[in-house]
């Protein structure tokens, strides 16, 4: 996929392993740690496929995003909402470089 160290894998997973309607438990189960793998040096993520079966058991959210804008009266700019872990990639020291260029650019943490 590039040099000789670097590949590419096709992973699946069948659908009864995620729990139907869970955004969270189907991205901790395909995700989870392994970005933390001491063996890897590098990974990422290129593509997730889900099946519109599976997409079906997604509710949604029980109001829209103008409700969580006026409740956190945020408005004209990008929420995020995420756990920042430093043993995922980056050192602490430049996590907290981003996180510092993010906010200082105006992005809100919530």
């Amino acid at each position: 996929a590039g040099e000789e160290t670097q590949f590419i894998a096709y992973v699946a997973y069948p659908l009864d392993l995620f729990e139907e309607g869970s955004v969270t438990n189907m991205f901790t189960s395909i995700v989870g740690n392994v970005f933390g793998f001491k063996a890897l040096r590098a990974l990422r993520l290129e593509d997730l496929r889900i099946p519109p079966a599976y997409s079906k058991t997604f509710q949604g959210p029980p109001h829209g995003i103008q409700v969580e804008r006026d409740k956190l009266n945020k408005y004209g700019r990008p929420l995020l909402g995420c756990t920042i872990k430093p043993k995922l990639g980056l050192s602490a020291k430049n996590y907290g470089r981003a996180v510092y260029e993010c906010l200082r650019g105006g992005l809100d943490f919530t």
